[in-house]
């Protein structure tokens, strides 16, 4: 365990790996896309003494140090995933809940006209597009 790249980033600012930091790595990274609630029930399945103030704390180091990144898919908690996957746009459905990922490319002409018109620079893995997914979509068309 002290051989991993989180070992390494936590010993270059003074940290220490501890079995709870590995386990909220490993659960948002076995989740995909988690809240801390959801992170928190993943690590108490297999270190029950983890308490959610650890977990939301843990998460805001992991992000500091680059290994995973949030976004806010609801009202709610903010969602978290790792780093390393591909940048991509969440479609949320705002009936179902379901959440699903499209590529970044599908934004790209808004980004740069953002860009260009106002300088603003999209951060596409913060975006989040809300609406119906198809079978919800399709429900409603039948009401």
């Amino acid at each position: 365990m002290s051989d991993t790249p989180l070992a390494e980033l936590l010993r270059k600012r003074g940290l220490r790996l501890t079995a709870q930091r590995q386990l909220v790595l490993e659960a948002v990274y076995g989740l995909g896309h988690a809240t801390p609630e959801q992170v928190h029930q993943a690590v108490t399945e297999v270190a029950a003494g983890v308490n959610i103030t650890t977990v939301y704390r843990t998460l805001e180091l992991l992000e500091e140090l680059g290994l995973v990144t949030h976004t806010h898919l609801s009202h709610g908690s903010p969602t978290y995933h790792p780093v390393g996957e591909r940048q991509h746009v969440h479609l949320v459905c705002r009936s179902c809940g379901s959440v699903d990922e499209v590529d970044p490319i599908t934004v790209g002409p808004l980004a740069e006209t953002l860009q260009r018109e106002r300088g603003f620079l999209v951060d596409i893995g913060h975006v989040a597009l809300f609406g119906l997914c198809a079978g919800c979509g399709t429900h409603e068309e039948a009401s």
